[in-house]
């Protein structure tokens, strides 16, 4: 498939990634970001199945095309697992970040058609730690939850994919990883183990969430190549001595 067309089709998922899991935090939830008197709100866990949702959906339809990553840090994972040249690595995640700021966009335009919303009052689903931790988890919590949970993710993309794996139900398990992830870490981080999803938030809240974006660019893409790295050996179809 040619890398346009790949681009093409990581920048339209992680659209709908931003779209689907940040719009329903900022849309239609009464927690981590939205109006809590929100008659619809569907709470974290709704806001955790539409994250998996979006990854489960996109995985049928573009993974045929791009892989599905829709992450940064999936795509380095993959690259330290063997399954991604490095020579992608930057053009993917330029397009996996731009597929991000565009959804943020879409959000935004549906969200101040509301009367009296404010960005930075609502946090616009942006990962944060400290103050801004949905539980007020500090900085060492975050750091570990990210590495540990985008590690985990890796591990389940990873495996669900390898060729020794039953095909099609892949995306199922990366989906229902995804929302599990969603329902340990959002009282933590807001859950970001998505460079891209971090920055398309951040962007539009500015300030502190921008200030604190680097451990969302740094801890994802830890733990996801440590899940490369160590899936390669693990996983390896040749005996070692």
């Amino acid at each position: 498939m040619p890398l346009t067309n790949r681009l093409a089709a990581e920048f339209i998922g992680t659209l709908w990634l931003v779209l689907g899991g940040c719009g329903s935090a900022v849309l239609a939830a009464a927690f981590p970001s939205g109006d809590p008197t929100n008659p619809f709100g569907i709470a974290f866990v709704g806001v955790s199945l539409a994250f998996g949702l979006t990854v489960l959906t996109m995985a049928y339809a573009i993974g045929h095309i791009s892989g599905c990553h829709l992450n940064p840090a999936v795509s380095v994972g993959l690259w330290a697992g063997g399954r991604f040249p490095a020579a992608d690595l930057v053009p993917y995640i330029i397009a996996q970040v731009l597929g991000g700021l565009a959804g943020a966009t879409i959000i935004y335009l549906i969200a101040t058609g509301k009367p009296g919303f404010d960005v930075v009052a609502s946090g616009f689903a942006a990962n944060g730690f400290g103050e801004h931790s949905p539980g007020k988890y500090g900085l060492n919590a975050a750091i570990v939850s990210e590495i540990v949970m985008t590690f985990m993710f890796l591990i389940v993309i990873l495996g669900s994919t390898h060729k020794n794996t039953p095909t099609g139900f892949a995306p199922i398990a990366i989906g229902l990883c995804l929302t599990l992830i969603h329902l340990i870490s959002i009282p933590v981080t807001n859950t970001s183990v998505n460079p891209a999803r971090s920055t398309s938030q951040a962007i539009f809240v500015g300030g502190w969430a921008l200030q604190q974006l680097w451990l969302f660019w740094v801890m994802p893409i830890i733990g996801a190549a440590a899940a490369g790295f160590f899936h390669r050996w693990m996983a390896s179809d040749h005996p070692t001595a």
